[in-house]
């Protein structure tokens, strides 16, 4: 099993005065699968984004594959290493096509080869923002495991079957669980987060394990 490790020391999220992240430890081994689960406003978003790079307001070290973000060099190579499965993305005023994204991971051969088998080969020259939300993130699944190809470490993916039916379910679990990286994933997905080695469970801002 590859990957990178994920260590978290003291992170704290904020948006604005309101703490959505409260002084989070965490060691997440290279390889290792880990559900976050807990109700919406918990802070599991917050923390997924900060890992990414994407949340700025936050204080603590994150450190990925034992690098941070101190300088542009470093921000630049977290946003290789690690694949995002965003939840809700931002369409903008000019979408992407569906095509635009795909080969945004890096991997043309083996990205096709996903949105294939995820049954959204076809909608290559569909806007984002045309796309249902099942069938936007199977788009985003697909680039993942194009982005794993070609070389990152890990997986950060929130609610990536919150738009699917049962079968698709499912299916986008075993895809994202059968990746020769680390997982981070946010989900209310029981059968997907059966499938992680770890379950914490985040409310106020703070995590713990919860026992199988």
């Amino acid at each position: 099993m590859g990957g990178l490790d994920v260590r978290m020391r003291e992170v704290t999220c904020g948006h604005g005065r309101v703490v959505a992240v409260d002084g989070v430890d965490l060691d997440i081994a290279a390889g290792e699968r880990v559900a976050l689960t807990g109700t919406n406003g918990s802070g599991k978003s917050t923390l997924l984004r900060a890992v990414l790079g994407l949340h700025r307001q936050h204080t603590g070290s994150i450190l990925v594959g034992g690098r941070g973000t101190a300088s542009a060099v470093d921000r630049a190579w977290r946003r290789q290493a690690c694949a995002w499965v965003p939840q809700k993305p931002a369409a903008g005023r000019f979408p992407l096509l569906a095509g635009e994204l795909l080969d945004s991971a890096g991997a043309p051969e083996q990205t096709a080869e996903a949105a294939h088998d995820l049954g959204v080969g076809e909608l290559r020259r569909r806007p984002l923002d045309a796309l249902s939300g099942g069938q936007l993130q199977r788009v985003y699944l697909a680039r993942a495991i194009g982005c794993v190809a070609a070389g990152a470490g890990v997986v950060l993916a929130d609610e990536p079957t919150a738009a699917l039916d049962f079968a698709g379910q499912e299916e986008a679990a075993a895809a994202l669980t059968a990746l020769p990286v680390t997982l981070v994933v946010v989900t209310h997905d029981r059968e997907l987060a059966a499938r992680c080695d770890r379950v914490l469970d985040m409310a106020a801002g703070r995590l713990r394990e919860v026992t199988p």
